[in-house]
């Protein structure tokens, strides 16, 4: 009885804290220098053709999964379990493995999105989907479960993390577009700890790159207490959009970083990136979800929705997106 009652007086003060937040004044956001060469978007000019299976990192890049991977060691925070591992060329990858029962895999959740938004533009980080994987140990090779593959890229260089509140991009249209697209997925983790500033060498030349990174917590519901991630049916039965009100959308998003998005998104804004998005072929979805394992009944009611809050976006406020 103790028990039952210590959890509702716990969820009684999370969600009074969660009511709180949703009507405070949403902390002020400035945008900050940018030094030359950062970049948190760039224009697709080759979009139609862009490989959603493989992601803009390629074949090349990609993890192989009848290779033996060797323990470095064991993940110690985080809900997913992991590891980071090497493979027999050398390469490290970190690994978010998917839970007992293979439900709700952030893993996947994350691989998906990431396919996504890497084809409109935003900068994504190496990352695949191994199902299954032999790894190497004190103990032995034995096969275990797998999950999303990120690998450590030589030429990208983590620096930290990036504020959603203060970057050089706050109210440019990629971000507010970026901030569009968390919302047509149900990001419910939008901590910017979750953001990863990026220094990546070309030659001689270094670009800070701001990347959106750990979104596996998506394509759910964005229930604040407990949000389901990669749920088709919890996804398809959650709305987009609710309205607009002095010029700016209303989401019907309910999760912990609502102020990231209150009274701060234009119709304009929602109609820019649901025609980016809206511009990927039929393949291309397929192929986005594929490289993330999901089979297809689940990738098409993900899909479905997806193309449904795109139309939504694209005909708010009374006018469709300009083509």
């Amino acid at each position: 009885m103790v028990h039952r009652v210590s959890v509702a007086l716990l969820a009684a003060v999370l969600a009074v804290t969660v009511a709180s937040c949703a009507h405070a004044k949403p902390p002020a956001r400035q945008p900050t220098a940018a030094v030359p060469g950062a970049s948190l978007w760039e224009r697709p000019a080759d979009l139609a053709s862009r490989d959603l299976f493989y992601g803009p990192w390629g074949a090349e890049r990609a993890p192989d999964p009848r290779a033996p991977y060797t323990l470095v060691e064991l993940k110690h925070s985080g809900i997913n379990p992991g590891m980071t591992v090497r493979d027999p060329q050398g390469r490290e990858w970190s690994v978010k493995q998917t839970p007992p029962g293979g439900y709700e895999s952030e893993g996947q959740v994350e691989v998906a999105v990431s396919r996504l938004l890497s084809a409109v533009g935003y900068h994504q980080p190496p990352v695949y989907y191994v199902p299954s994987f032999t790894l190497k140990d004190d103990w032995g090779t034995k096969p275990t479960v797998g999950g999303r593959f990120r690998l450590k890229e030589p030429t990208l260089k983590d620096t930290g993390a990036w504020s959603w509140q203060e970057n050089p991009f706050v109210g440019t249209k990629p971000y507010q577009g970026l901030l569009v697209l968390m919302m047509m997925f149900n990001a419910t983790d939008l901590k910017n700890s979750n953001n990863t500033l990026y220094e990546q060498r070309q030659g001689d030349l270094i670009r800070q790159l701001y990347v959106a990174r750990d979104v596996g917590a998506a394509l759910g519901d964005s229930d604040p207490l407990a949000p389901r991630k990669g749920h088709p049916a919890a996804f398809e039965r959650y709305p987009f959009i609710q309205g607009v009100s002095d010029g700016h959308v209303t989401f019907a998003y309910n999760g912990w970083y609502r102020n990231l998005v209150r009274d701060r998104i234009t119709p304009d804004d929602v109609r820019w990136a649901a025609d980016l998005l809206g511009q990927l072929s039929a393949p291309q979805w397929r192929d986005a979800f594929r490289a993330a394992g999901y089979d297809t009944t689940a990738a098409d009611v993900f899909i479905r929705k997806l193309h449904e809050k795109i139309a939504q976006g694209r005909t708010i406020g009374g006018r469709a997106a300009a083509e």
